[in-house]
């Protein structure tokens, strides 16, 4: 009996061993084809949930696919973090073995693009532009740190050194994230002297529109990789990020960069 109990522990060692030996291949095969289609500069992070990984590969479907892409070039912005989970992926084994992977069926794809604060700051013309959340907004449960990596939906602040008159000022601003359509608009709304704020001094009456116009911007997305609508702005961890979700969809591995 002792002797049975460890030849199964033994077969079951070896099918774990295989199972993740088999999904982390199929990663690597999915991350290069991403990288080589979409002309990636480095390797995209690609995660195959679900267990076990060898009965999903024979039924060519998968339940939970995680795709996460850094530095990915954007016609509308810099550079950008390109996350997106596919659910119910539906490839064939011997693609994915071959390195044939080029389109991808699924069932469900959420999608998000992370604009940094940097990237952000080349928009507007604030190369030194901070990204974080006004205290008194605690809808992402941290009383509103943003920097925590928490979410944080609706206002925001936006702080950098601008041209006050004759004088290049630090300034910060709250603003709102708003989605209009298909388009994202960074509307500052006030002046800010909070705790996450640089500025200690108050701005002539006659120069805060035309502060606020500094840190008010229109982007236009047209859409998100894979084709994905836009749905919903937030920041996070001094970041913009956009997201959107669609369903019953082919997604191509070479639109990953053409946006």
């Amino acid at each position: 009996m002792r002797k049975l109990i460890i030849g199964i522990v033994f077969l079951l060692g070896l099918g774990l061993v295989a199972d993740f030996g088999a999904a982390a291949y199929a990663e690597y095969r999915v991350s290069r084809e991403l990288r080589t289609g979409a002309s990636l500069t480095a390797d995209p992070e690609v995660t195959f949930h679900g267990f076990p990984f060898l009965t999903q590969a024979l039924n060519g479907k998968y339940e939970d696919v995680y795709i996460r892409a850094t530095g990915v070039h954007s016609n509308i912005v810099g550079e950008v973090t390109v996350e997106a989970d596919l659910r119910g992926v539906k490839v064939p084994l011997s693609d994915l073995v071959n390195g044939k992977v080029t389109q991808l069926p699924v069932d469900k794809l959420d999608g998000r693009m992370g604009i940094n604060a940097t990237d952000l700051g080349k928009l507007l013309d604030i190369p030194d532009l901070q990204v974080s959340a006004p205290p008194g907004d605690k809808s992402d449960g941290t009383g509103g740190s943003g920097g925590s990596g928490a979410s944080t939906a609706g206002a925001v602040v936006l702080s950098g050194t601008v041209a006050v008159g004759p004088v290049e000022t630090a300034v910060s601003v709250q603003a709102n994230l708003l989605l209009d359509g298909d388009q994202v608009k960074i509307v500052a709304s006030n002046l800010y002297f909070g705790p996450e704020g640089q500025a200690d001094f108050s701005i002539p009456a006659v120069l805060e529109p035309l502060v606020l116009g500094m840190f008010s911007y229109t982007i236009d997305p047209k859409s998100l990789p894979f084709d994905v609508k836009p749905s919903l702005v937030y920041a996070e961890g001094g970041r913009i990020v956009i997201e959107g979700s669609t369903q019953n969809t082919v997604i191509d591995l070479a639109e990953l960069q053409n946006r």
